[in-house]
This record gives C-alpha cells, structure tokens and sequence, in this order.
C-alpha cells in the first residue's frame, strides 16, 4: 500500500470518525435530525426577528410589543446557538458557529445602543450574516443526513424568516434606509415567499390540517402582500409588524407538523 493510499485511507477514517461523534452526541441528547434543522433554521428567522425588533422600537412603532419581542429573541437565539454548539461536532460547522457568537455579541452591544441610521444599517449587516451563517449550517446538515421530507421542512421553516424579512425591510425603509438595496430585498422576499407558498399549496400529499393551515395563511397573504409590496409609499408599519408575525407564527405550526411526521 502507497503513502498516497495510506493518506487517503486516513482521511475517510477521520471523516467517519466526525460524522460518528456528530451522530452520538445527537442520539445522547435525545435530539433527532429534523429537530436539529428545525432549530438550526429558526435562527434565520430570529436574526431577521431581531434587526426588526430593534428598528420598530426605533421608529417608535408598536413599541412595547417589540421591545418585549426583542428581548426575548435576543435570549431564545443565544439558547439555541448554545444548543447546536453542544450538538454538533462538525469543525467547518464549529467555525460558522464561532462566526455566529461573534456577530451575536456585536448585534447585542449595538442593539442596546440609542436608535441612529448608522446603527441601523448596522443592525441589518449583522443580520444578513448571521442569516447567511445559519443558512450554511441548514445546508451542511442537510448534506450530511437524508431527512425525509426535507424539501417541505425546508419551505415551510424558511417561510418564516421570510415573512420576518418582509418586516425588516419595510420598518428599515420607513426608518430612512431608503436605498435601491432596501427596496430590491423586500420585492424579492415577498416573490420567495409567494413561489414558497404556491409549491405547498400545490403539494398533494399533504394532510389535511396542513393544508387548512397553508390556505388560512394564503388567504391573508392575498390581502396583506400588497402592502408590502408597497414599500415606498409605506404607512402602514404597524400591520405589517402583526401580519407577518401571525404569519411566522402559522408557519411554524406547519414546520412543527412536518417535525413530527419525520418522528414516526
């Protein structure tokens, strides 16, 4: 046996030797896969959630509720990231997690600071990377194991940062982030979420409760899209706030749903 064999032999051992430790600190915690990428994927939604929060507090919008909102999201994607970091074993994965605790103390420290554009504009950078992050870890975990159902836990866990992201771009627009960039992003989120949403409704294999649940939330979503949509000529922030948060709040009864079928 070559050096070169020797090497390569080595490498495929080490990788199993990963996945194997990943896959027992799973199964010991009494976490399955579908719940890791639940929980994974939720904190794309908290970091949208997040930068949100802070701009509508900012803009004195339905104050109280974000505020409140804030302080709570600041506090379930700490207890989550701490969670996967107990999880997973992967190195690569280890170091977005070490990437996403950075940028979670920074959107802390700033997020207490006093409302200004700067911070701001802040706030919305460090939530698209730690979205970008926490996409990336869906992604590695999808890649690792085949979980059934996949394509419908994805759809419907990304609908709700989704329909988050519809929020931040309209609050940040009405706040005086008034950009090509602004614009262009809640335009295109509100078309993902639509074309989401077609595919589910479309999906003939699903049960009857998610399907009563996905036709509440497109029977809301036919009304409200528009406003979003509407994003320059703005004024109506705060139904924005409470549609998208009861549409997030639907979704994740469907993801929930879909969690639980991949239990049995």
């Amino acid at each position: 046996m070559n050096n070169k064999m020797v090497k390569q032999l080595g490498l495929i051992f080490i990788s199993l030797v990963l996945l194997s430790n990943m896959l027992v600190a799973i199964e010991n915690s009494g976490t399955n896969i579908s719940k890791l990428i639940d929980i994974a994927g939720k904190q794309r939604m908290l970091s949208q959630r997040i930068a949100k929060d802070y701009l509508y507090v900012g803009k004195r919008v339905a104050t109280r509720k974000a505020k409140k909102q804030l302080t709570l999201s600041l506090a379930e994607f700490l207890k989550i990231h701490n969670e996967l970091g107990s999880l997973i074993t992967d190195p690569e994965i280890h170091n977005l997690l070490d990437f996403v605790s950075l940028s979670l103390e920074e959107l802390k420290s700033v997020s207490s600071k006093k409302f200004t554009l700067d911070n701001a504009q802040l706030i919305l950078d460090l939530s698209e990377s730690m979205l970008e992050g926490n996409q990336y870890i869906v992604d590695s975990l999808k890649e690792k194991y085949k979980i059934k159902n996949f394509d419908l836990l994805e759809k419907t866990a990304k609908q709700r940062m989704l329909s988050q992201r519809i929020a931040k771009y309209y609050i940040a627009y009405q706040s005086g982030i008034k950009d090509e960039n602004t614009v262009n992003s809640m335009k295109d989120t509100v078309k993902q979420f639509s074309e989401n949403l077609t595919l589910l409704l479309k999906n003939k294999n699903k049960m009857v409760k998610v399907d009563n649940k996905l036709k509440e939330i497109e029977k809301l979503w036919k009304i409200v899209h528009k406003f979003y949509n509407n994003i320059e000529k703005g004024g109506l922030p705060l139904i924005v706030f409470n549609t998208t948060d009861k549409i997030t709040k639907k979704m994740d009864e469907v993801t929930k749903i879909y969690i639980n079928l991949n239990n049995h």
